[in-house]
Order: C-alpha cells, then sequence, then structure tokens
C-alpha cells in the first residue's frame, strides 16, 4: 500500500525545483537524501529549501507538475498506542455506542487543542477521550460516545 505524501506543484526558480503541494508534516521527506516514490518511479531529494514555511525540492530527475510523491506504508514510521494516520481513519464507519450509524469519517481536520473527524454526513465530532471510545481499523469502525453528533 502505498500512502500519498505530497504533489509536484509549480516550479520554483530556473534549477528544476519545485513547491510541495499539500506536503506531509514529517520533514524529513523533504531534505536532501530522502528516497519516495513519484509517479510510482523511485526518486532522490538532492536539495531542499523552504519558501514561506512551505517545502521546496529539487528531485534527481525531472517529474511532471501534478504527479503524487508516495511512499510505501512499510517506510513510515511506527505510531504509538492510540494514535493512527490520518489515511488509516479515512473512510471507517462511525458508530454511537446506542448504535446509531453516524457515517463514514471523510477526513480529519488538524485543530489547536485537538483532530476533529469530518464524517460524510456533514458531522463533526471531536478527537478526545470523552467522544472516541473506541478505533478498531482493522474491523473499519470508530465507536463514539452518544449526544456529542447532536
Amino acid at each position: 500500500m502505498r500512502v500519498r505524501i505530497g504533489r509536484v506543484g509549480r516550479p520554483h526558480g530556473l534549477d528544476g525545483s519545485f513547491v510541495v503541494e499539500h506536503p506531509s508534516d514529517d520533514r524529513r521527506w523533504w531534505k536532501t537524501g530522502a528516497r519516495f516514490l513519484a509517479g510510482g518511479e523511485p526518486v532522490e531529494v538532492v536539495g531542499h529549501r523552504t519558501s514561506s514555511g512551505r517545502p521546496v525540492i529539487k528531485l534527481d530527475r525531472a517529474v511532471a507538475r501534478g504527479v503524487p510523491l508516495e511512499v510505501e506504508r512499510a517506510d513510515l514510521p511506527q505510531t504509538a498506542e492510540d494514535e493512527y494516520y490520518t489515511f488509516e481513519l479515512t473512510g471507517l464507519e462511525v458508530v454511537e455506542e446506542n448504535g446509531r450509524v453516524l457515517g463514514r469519517v471523510a477526513d480529519v481536520i488538524p485543530g489547536v487543542a485537538n483532530d476533529v473527524l469530518e464524517l460524510d454526513t456533514g458531522v463533526l465530532l471531536p478527537m478526545v477521550e470523552d467522544c472516541v471510545r473506541l478505533v478498531d481499523v482493522e474491523a473499519g469502525r470508530i465507536d463514539v460516545a452518544a449526544g456529542f453528533a447532536d
């Protein structure tokens, strides 16, 4: 399984560098020497800098704008207990303790105090212990306390 870590954005300068669109928060991918896949082909970062806080990288070969930048799932660091990658939660069914199905996770929105689960039904749920009771990635389900969706 591959996980998207960004996308080739607009050129930055004349040396073949480009701005990474939708970059992973894991800055190790945007350092010289990092290796990942661009359009399914292995590439290496041969130059890096930032511009307005966004990563700007140069790869060891030319890659077209819009090409996805990906890594194999096995290349990602292990998460701690009760920590999950956003892609692991997206698509999981969300069910209240009383059995009422609330929808599926469409996105995880980063927040200041806590992240928020955005469901395909428009419901927003805080990712706090009082709300999220159980995350079972293998079963494809998140159990939440009743009352948070009302």
